[in-house]
């Protein structure tokens, strides 16, 4: 634990600040300290690492298997091409999803939390990103062989555009609609 001081710009609630805008405290909360702050913000991104993981854990163990089956090698270069990049978006996905626990191993104890948190945080949105690229080319991948024709690919797009609307749009709607709130309230 650190006794030094920690400086944060004034965030307001639609600064991203690495997840530090959530905006004004509710009326019934106490107030934070810099250090309960950081200390709140690294167990919640710890929380969601270790969703994250698994999910795209269990994901890349299956697709890793996939080039040992028999009929692997009887699909086309379509298939062949989208489970290399399948398999190379779930590798990089799990390398940045694991990522800010290697860091947090390396940097424990060197009073360096508050950039610890930045750098999970960004790494936590990379790793979200792949991960939905991943799931949107294993999807491909299985509905290219199992859907006739440009069918595989529409509901492929409508999935992803599912995914950028839940995991992405709806997150920054809720923000900027919170950001309006206050600064009409305050």
């Amino acid at each position: 634990m650190t006794t030094e001081p920690i400086t944060w710009s004034k965030a307001t609630p639609s600064d991203c600040d690495a997840c530090g805008g959530h905006g004004p405290e509710a009326l019934d909360e106490a107030p934070e300290t810099p250090r309960e702050r950081v200390n709140r913000r690294w167990n919640e991104i710890m929380q969601e690492t270790r969703v994250a993981q698994t999910g795209v854990q269990i994901l890349f163990g299956f697709l890793l298997s996939v080039a040992f089956t028999p009929l692997f090698h009887d699909l086309g270069t379509f298939e062949h091409a989208a489970y290399v990049l399948t398999v190379v978006s779930g590798a990089t996905a799990t390398a940045c999803l694991i990522a800010p626990v290697s860091i947090h191993r390396f940097l424990s104890g060197q009073r360096m939390k508050d950039e610890m948190v930045e750098v999970a945080h960004r790494l936590m949105m990379c790793g979200m990103l792949l991960m939905a690229m991943t799931i949107g080319c294993t999807l491909l991948l299985i509905l290219h062989v199992v859907v006739p024709g440009m069918l595989a690919k529409l509901l492929v797009g409508g999935v992803m555009a599912w995914f950028a609307l839940s995991w992405y749009a709806l997150p920054l709607w809720l923000r900027r609609r919170s950001a309006r709130r206050a600064a009409r309230d305050g």
